[in-house]
């Protein structure tokens, strides 16, 4: 299998990482229990918290930071610059040096549907879910619905994380 994954030396994996074939990782870190869909590249300064199932096809650009117990669905894309262009103004390649990574957060516990866009300089908050094919320009607040292009908020989702939490066994400590 080693031969379909491309993970860099810098790349740093948690435990019980799962990596599908077919991905590109390098100078990301990666955390506990988290899974990895076919066709991923993670780029480097990127960062994916435990317990986070990253689908197939998703692109994590440097400047995201993903924490823990986030779903992110296939094909989603995240943008690191709001005005990219491939020359400099005297008309050379750019490098590094000529632009700088803006960052995305993506909250503890939100879902990201599939073919979603995000744009760089947004937080998406805690438990909050963006409805599949959205394009989110802005802050998605914590325990909501946002959905569409650009990505509007439908309702808030804040009883329904409360009732699932309340309906959890309990653990004898």
């Amino acid at each position: 299998m080693e031969a379909y994954l491309a993970v860099a030396d810098d790349v740093k994996l948690g435990q019980n990482v799962t990596l599908a074939k077919f991905i590109n990782l390098y100078g990301c870190t990666i955390g506990d229990n988290t899974k990895i869909g076919a066709f991923v590249e993670v780029q480097k300064n990127a960062y994916i918290g435990n317990n986070c199932k990253i689908s197939s096809h998703t692109f994590i650009c440097e400047g995201v930071v993903v924490e823990d117990n986030v779903f992110i669905g296939h094909n989603v894309t995240f943008i690191n610059d709001l005005y990219p262009r491939a020359t400099t103004a005297s008309g050379q390649l750019q490098s590094e040096s000529d632009w700088s990574a803006g960052s995305t957060v993506v909250k503890k516990g939100a879902s990201i549907g599939s073919s979603t866009t995000l744009l760089c300089g947004i937080t998406v908050g805690e438990h909050a879910i963006v409805g599949a094919g959205s394009v989110v320009t802005r802050d998605v607040p914590p325990y909501c619905i946002v959905a569409g292009n650009p990505a509007r908020f439908l309702r808030s989702i804040a009883h329904k994380i409360d009732e699932e939490q309340h309906s959890q066994p309990q653990s004898a400590t």
